[in-house]
């Protein structure tokens, strides 16, 4: 069959890898999504172990449209009935850009009409009381191509489960694992987010130390899925639970407000990491390595300025950090995320990599520094 996982805008690349590491044959990428050939047992093994994927539907199909009759009939003719039954819900939302067919509201309207006559005809029924299993149907439409989905994952996948509570702004989990992937993480290299807020960076920094898959604790749309086994669901966790590790590396995270600090070490438990990071409470403008001549890296996420506070505020902070990081730490890699244009200016040196993300709908800058400041 052929799936689709869905991420954030920039991590196209490092999702696709994600996917070719799990030995599934990529078919098309564009922007916030990749299509790809997979067994029907990667619905579960995508939804517990992808990182970075904001969440996976199943492809039934694709067509050109350009009115509301190509629509109807384009989707009247897909099969439906092999995932929906009679009872089952099956709600429609979607997407068009740059289509004929724009207005969300209608091209809804339609793909439910279609989807109706496509059940009436094998069921021999009209009505249909849609109070059984969920079945959530998704259409996309690019250039008047129109992708008919059905989603697999229920809520999207950046919620694990262990960040029920977190600070202002907080970073979006498919990130914090984005960045930590970026990072390159190595054995005997420490980690440390010295605005580490809620946890999220550290959290997932140490998931990926322990092999803990991200969605090991949660659940899925898909597991009520008549046409999925629960027995893979089950071979899937099991397998995921035997590959955990010993951490790798050690994690710190450190914040000067210490309802933060307490907030990560309790997201830590329930991550089930606890064991593998650090926080403490520490003002990041003095921040020196927890351990002495530790080779390190820095992945942070500082304030906004549009999110959090004061946009001066928020760049003296910047100021301030970019001073001490050059003293106490010059030698360290450091990656650091923020929307902020002018971020290199107030932190006083250029990057040597710059690459474009977003968290959620922010478009932000991830700063990358692999050497040390030049004199």
């Amino acid at each position: 069959m052929e799936l689709v996982a869905t991420c954030l805008f920039g991590l196209e690349g490092i999702l696709g890898e994600e996917i070719d590491s799990l030995g599934y044959k990529r078919i098309e990428t564009i922007d916030g999504r990749i299509t790809f050939e997979a067994p029907i047992e990667a619905i579960a093994r995508c939804n517990i172990r992808l990182r970075t994927a904001e969440r996976v539907l199943i492809k039934l199909g694709a067509f050109k449209a350009y009115s509301f009759d190509d629509l109807f009939e384009g989707v009247k003719k897909l099969p439906w009935s092999d995932y929906i039954g009679k009872t089952d819900a099956f709600p429609v939302k979607g997407h068009s850009i740059r289509s004929k067919l724009y207005s969300i509201p209608d091209c809804q309207e339609i793909v439910k009409k279609a989807v109706v006559d496509s059940l009436s005809e094998k069921y021999k029924i009209r009505i249909f009381s849609e109070t059984g299993v969920k079945y959530q149907i998704e259409f996309f439409i690019l250039n008047d191509k129109v992708t008919l989905m059905i989603d697999t994952t229920g809520a999207g996948l950046h919620k694990r489960g262990y960040r029920e509570l977190s600070g202002a702004a907080p970073l979006r989990e498919t990130l914090a694992a984005a960045m930590v992937k970026l990072s390159r993480m190595r054995d005997n290299v420490i980690i440390c987010d010295p605005l580490c807020g809620s946890g999220t960076i550290a959290i997932e920094a140490a998931m990926q130390a322990c092999n803990i898959a991200s969605g090991l604790k949660r659940n899925f749309a898909a597991q009520g899925y008549s046409f999925i086994d629960d027995k893979i669901w089950h071979s899937e966790r099991e397998s995921a639970r035997s590959e955990i590790t010993a951490p790798l590396t050690k994690i710190y995270g450190s914040d000067i407000d210490p309802e933060m600090v307490a907030l990560a070490t309790e997201n830590a438990k329930k991550a089930g990491v606890a064991n593998a990071i650090e926080f403490t409470r520490a003002d990041a403008k003095k921040f020196i390595s927890p351990i002495e001549n530790a080779r390190g890296t820095i992945i942070t996420n500082p304030p906004y300025g549009e999110r959090l506070g004061d946009l001066t505020e928020a760049r003296n902070l910047c100021k301030a950090l970019g001073k001490n990081f050059e003293a106490s730490i010059p030698s360290w890699q450091m990656y650091i995320i923020t929307s902020d244009e002018l971020f290199e200016r107030y932190f006083g040196r250029r990057a040597d990599k710059k690459r474009v993300l977003y968290n959620g709908m922010i478009k932000c800058n991830l700063y990358q520094f692999f050497k040390p400041k030049k004199q």
